[in-house]
């Protein structure tokens, strides 16, 4: 326990690489080639350098992972785990715990004994800091929004495009929901431009990009991403997806994780790839009554936006979601959602090499917190070399970035800038 807020505790423990721990004499953060934020440290006394790879990160649930990479001799694995929690008579619980395993059973009992030492110090040492420290500091201001244009690629379907000036690096790639369209993302597109190129794209047939001659499939989605990279001279993606978009943007990686320096998934992830077909046919029927009906989304919009909306959306929020459904044309519906329900495969989570940011609204009806958290446990959990951080937005429905900009903004952005570039 200590007597600190778990607020300003968790303001020093989630610097990975900081230097807070008294038993550290020099420690420095390097990425490896993936992406991937590895502390290089070395404690008093000895000259033994070691490496640590973070492997799981939430502020809004105050917990960091990471995964031993070199320094303990005689260990087979290690992965340890901090999670700060409010107290429950005030103060905040710091707990901080660690699975070994070594062939050698006098070792293993060693490098527990040892970590438990360490641990404790460190514990202790957080409570100090935090108590000196007083309450977190506040988060920093977002850049200045960039001006933005428009462009088309391709021609058979015209692809319609909002994006920020030309940059080195990667191209950050929004793609919107079911129901958006890419003008939903321009308060990312602006902001992320001040840094990266950005740019957010009209999925087949919503706003200005058209449909295809054919019934459009994931795989029509993935080349049409492959087609705005080459158009844009871009050699490396960052894909940014929101519900659909985000399905989307999961069948890409499964399908070229080497073209992706990062993934970020926002309200959703699996779609109906993880559903059986009785679900998924259920969810296409139920969808499609009103258009069967001779109703156009503009006469279902209101409707939608009762479920997408948080309780606290300002009818600002609102009437953007509803003119983002309410423009959509009947065969764009028709089209995203046979294709939605019909996914070619299970996804395999081992292939998400790179690192991925999972963002959901607190009031998500469609993606909740605990489906999508339990998507980032399973990535976490399977992915060979896992970097995965979650975060719920407060007060935000299923649009979250519509909702919360700002906040769904900062964290884009820290997640962003230990990219590789």
């Amino acid at each position: 326990m200590s007597t600190a807020s778990p607020e300003a505790v968790w303001a020093i423990a989630r610097d990975f690489c900081g230097a807070w721990h008294p038993a550290i004499a020099t420690i420095r953060a390097e990425r490896d080639a993936a992406g991937h934020l590895v502390r290089a440290f070395t404690v008093h006394g000895e000259g033994t350098l070691y490496r640590e790879r973070r492997t799981f990160f939430s502020d809004s649930e105050r917990t960091l992972a990471y995964t031993h990479l070199q320094g303990i001799a005689g260990v087979d694995a290690y992965d340890g785990r901090v999670t700060v929690t409010a107290g429950e008579g005030g103060g905040s619980t710091i707990l901080w715990t660690a699975q070994a395993e070594a062939s050698d059973p006098v070792r293993l009992a060693a490098i527990c004994e040892g970590t438990k030492y360490i641990f404790e110090m460190g514990i202790a040492a957080l409570s100090e800091a935090a108590i000196r420290s007083g309450e977190a500091p506040a988060g920093q201001a977002l850049p200045a929004p960039v001006a933005l244009n428009s462009m088309t690629v391709g021609e058979t379907p015209r692809l319609a495009l909002t994006l920020s000036p030309p940059m080195d690096g990667p191209l950050c790639l929004f793609l919107h929901g079911i129901g958006g369209a890419r003008w939903n993302w321009e308060a990312q597109v602006s902001v992320v431009g001040s840094t990266m190129r950005a740019a957010a794209l009209d999925l087949r047939g919503y706003g200005d990009s058209q449909l295809g001659p054919e019934q459009s499939t994931v795989e029509d989605y993935c080349d049409d991403i492959l087609s705005v990279m080459t158009a844009l001279g871009a050699e490396k993606l960052v894909l940014v997806g929101l519900s659909y978009g985000s399905w989307i943007a999961t069948s890409f990686a499964m399908r070229h994780p080497g073209r992706l320096a990062g993934l970020v998934l926002s309200g959703g992830c699996t779609g109906m790839s993880e559903a059986g077909v009785e679900e998924r046919e259920a969810f296409r029927t139920s969808r499609q009554v009103p258009l069967d009906a001779g109703q156009t989304p503009a006469d279902f919009a209101p409707a939608v936006v009762k479920v997408l909306a948080g309780p606290e959306a300002s009818e600002a929020v609102k009437d953007q979601l509803f003119r983002s459904m309410a423009a959509i044309p009947s065969a764009t519906y028709r089209d995203a959602l046979t294709c939605f329900t019909n996914p070619p495969e299970r996804f395999d989570f081992s292939r998400l090499t790179m690192p991925v940011l999972m963002m959901t609204g607190e009031f998500d009806r469609l993606a909740s917190p605990k489906e999508i958290r339990g998507v980032a446990g399973l990535i976490h959990a399977e992915a060979s070399a896992a970097d995965v951080r979650y975060e719920t937005i407060a007060n935000a429905g299923h649009v979250c970035n519509v909702e919360q900009p700002s906040v769904y903004n900062r964290i884009l952005l820290e997640f962003l800038e230990g990219l590789p570039r």
